[in-house]
């Protein structure tokens, strides 16, 4: 194993410079937390929309705070379960992105995710999905999701493998189509 100071954490804003971006599309982060990628995503969205969901009002109200202090405009939090059957409300195919940005681990129902991912996704929009390594030696133990778990869920729901890299040592990132 490298020594510490070689080893990298993930940054969301290299990992968001994989993605195919227009600064005018409208984008989705299915559990945003407090911001550290919705921010980031809105700051590349200059004409465009992030659409920022979670299912803990004090994550969105984190989020609206740190996106006031960034002086970020951009975003529209919403309270939600998205484990459940439409769970973010936006309609079917309205979105050219969609984020899965570390939230798999923490679901029961990671396939009901995906699936809304999907759902809301246009055709030929991107799916970015990014979690913890099933071997990483930091992080939340437990319910992690391997990369091929992901992959196996999101072919099933008719979604295209366009890349696969590290996100820093101890994610993976995985780019679909629809």
């Amino acid at each position: 194993m490298p020594d510490s100071e070689t080893l990298t954490f993930l940054n969301p804003q290299e990992v968001l410079e994989e993605l195919d971006i227009d600064k005018q599309m409208l984008a989705a982060d299915l559990g945003c937390g407090a911001g550290g990628w919705s921010i980031p995503l809105a700051k590349k969205l200059t004409r465009g929309r992030v659409y920022a969901f979670d299912v803990q009002e004090e994550m969105l109200s984190a989020l609206k705070s740190r996106a006031r202090l960034a002086q970020v405009f951009n975003i529209k939090t919403f309270l939600c379960d998205l484990e459940s059957e439409q769970g973010t409300g936006l309609k079917d195919g309205s979105m050219d992105l969609v984020l899965v940005a570390n939230v798999l681990f923490q679901a029961e129902k990671k396939e009901k995710i995906l699936k809304e991912a999907e759902r809301i996704l246009k055709k030929g929009g991107q799916l970015l999905v990014v979690d913890w390594k099933k071997n990483a030696p930091i992080g939340p133990k437990g319910k992690r999701v391997s990369a091929d778990q992901v992959k196996k869920i999101a072919g099933e729901l008719g979604l295209d493998l366009k890349k696969e890299f590290e996100a820093g040592d101890y994610h993976y990132a995985l780019i679909f189509t629809k």
